[in-house]
């Protein structure tokens, strides 16, 4: 373990994400003069010179980062910025929130869960609202992704921290012979979608703040709003469809998207077995939906289609926009949204939840398994396409899942064990560790009104979310910390 190559890593990013996350939004409070530029600024400050202090203090280190520096330097990218970007909520006079409720929305942010503990958001100052948004658009992608494009500039090899990013059956990590230009090519296009979004939004009705913030919660899956009401704060079925249609775009691997730009043309969407079966979950879902809320005379049928294809999206997409008040819906349907949150969106996507990749692995394992029941001496592969998918990687696929549901029952535990009503903690749990945002009962709104030992818990499990379990986990072990 490289302890100095990892804490001058660290510096930089923090040197990187304190003026990334904090400039703008002094920029936005000067615009505005909604005299909160002083908080972003001494944010500013303290974040930078805890980062340079770092970076000063380890700038001769030249060791080459290994794959186990790559899982430390991750996990405390996000715990540490994510601390750091608590700052500007406690420095600021208008959002009066303890450490916990700081960090809780900082965490919330930066893992793109939109889970939120503040209310009132219509009366906030622009600035503070912008840098909620900002923080999950630099978090939907990942900063480690523009930090692999920035840190070979410095000398230091990023090929470990994107493995550790993206663990699990990710497709065509190099996009581009190096990886400093995947990278950059992946921001290009989660720029590229953004401004899209943006200028969709603010053609659609949408102020020109409201649309560059929305956009950015939207393309980061991320859920946050600059208004108590989410998305239906609008009233517009246009702006709710330009949502619909950019939070499925954003679900998508990223790298497809790319493969798509390239080659111009759409056939690559076609062709890809985790793009085909991630719409037809989100389609099979959307249609129940829709059906129930139209047959049980919820709502007519212009309410019940745009209502119940904007939910069933946004839940599943684990993005978390919301235009109804879907807790309230008749029948299973709120936990059938809660479950499709957790296929979620595509691995290499901004989205969270287990990912459909995986998803759709396990069904074919468990189709392979009823065929050797009829054949049991045939040799049976399981494919994605006309690719055979190695029995190593079925394998890691069932070990995530069987951790992720005994780390979903042990944090259900402890959320009970804490007197948090059993769908309330059921559906935080679900919430958090697929970085969705809203649940049901007690947490259908908001966070607030749960315990300050629930929302470290919560934190813990938007982290393992992020992070998707492993990456963290592997430093509990002791093998890992062996020389």
């Amino acid at each position: 373990m490289h302890i100095a190559i990892v804490a001058k890593i660290v510096g930089v990013l923090l040197m990187l994400f304190s003026m990334l996350a904090n400039l703008p939004s002094i920029l936005v409070s000067f615009i505005y003069n909604d005299g909160e530029a002083s908080s972003f600024l001494t944010s500013l400050m303290i974040t930078f010179g805890v980062g340079f202090s770092l970076w000063v203090l380890t700038w001769r280190s030249k060791e080459e980062m290994r794959t186990r520096d790559g899982f430390l330097v991750v996990t405390l990218f996000w715990t540490v910025l994510s601390t750091f970007g608590a700052l500007p909520f406690l420095f600021s006079s208008n959002t009066p929130l303890s450490v916990t409720d700081a960090v809780f929305e900082s965490f919330s942010g930066l893992t793109t869960t939109g889970a939120t503990v503040i209310t009132g958001l219509d009366f906030l100052p622009r600035s503070i609202l912008f840098y909620r948004q900002q923080l999950q658009w630099l978090g939907g992608m990942g900063i480690v992704a523009l930090a692999v494009a920035v840190l070979p500039m410095l000398g230091i090899g990023g090929m470990q921290l994107y493995r550790a990013e993206s663990p699990g059956p990710v497709k065509n990590d190099n996009l581009v012979p190096r990886l400093a230009e995947t990278a950059k090519a992946l921001w290009y296009i989660y720029m590229g979608l953004t401004t899209l979004c943006a200028l969709a939004y603010w053609a659609a009705g949408m102020t020109l703040f409201d649309a560059i913030c929305h956009s950015f919660s939207t393309v980061a899956i991320g859920g946050f709003s600059t208004h108590d009401t989410s998305m239906a704060y609008f009233n517009s079925n246009t702006i709710n469809m330009i949502a619909v249609f950019f939070m499925f775009l954003a679900g998508i691997n990223f790298a497809l998207h790319f493969t798509a730009w390239q080659r111009r043309s759409i056939v690559q969407y076609l062709r890809d077995p985790e793009a085909k079966f991630y719409a037809s979950i989100l389609l099979a879902v959307a249609v129940f939906t829709v059906s129930v809320l139209y047959l049980t005379e919820t709502y007519n049928a212009q309410n019940a289609f745009v209502h119940g294809l904007f939910q069933s999206i946004s839940i599943a997409t684990t993005t978390g926009f919301t235009t109804a008040d879907f807790n309230s819906w008749p029948l299973a349907l709120p936990y059938l949204l809660i479950y499709a949150s957790i296929i979620g969106a595509c691995a290499g996507s901004t989205g969270g939840g287990m990912k459909a990749i995986r998803i759709l692995l396990i069904f074919k394992q468990g189709f392979r398994e009823i065929k050797r029941l009829i054949h049991p001496n045939a040799v049976i592969s399981v494919k994605l396409g006309r690719t055979t998918v190695p029995d190593r990687v079925i394998e890691s696929v069932w070990g995530f899942f069987a951790v992720y549901v005994l780390v979903y029952l042990v944090l259900l535990i402890v959320l009970l064990a804490l007197d948090l009503e059993v769908v309330t903690a059921f559906s935080a749990v679900g919430a958090s560790l697929n970085n969705l945002g809203p649940g049901l009962e007690g947490v259908a709104s908001n966070y607030a009104d749960i315990g300050n030992t629930a929302k470290w818990v919560l934190c813990l499990a938007m982290l393992l979310g992020r992070l998707e379990i492993f990456t963290l986990l592997v430093l509990f072990m002791p093998m890992f910390w062996r020389r």
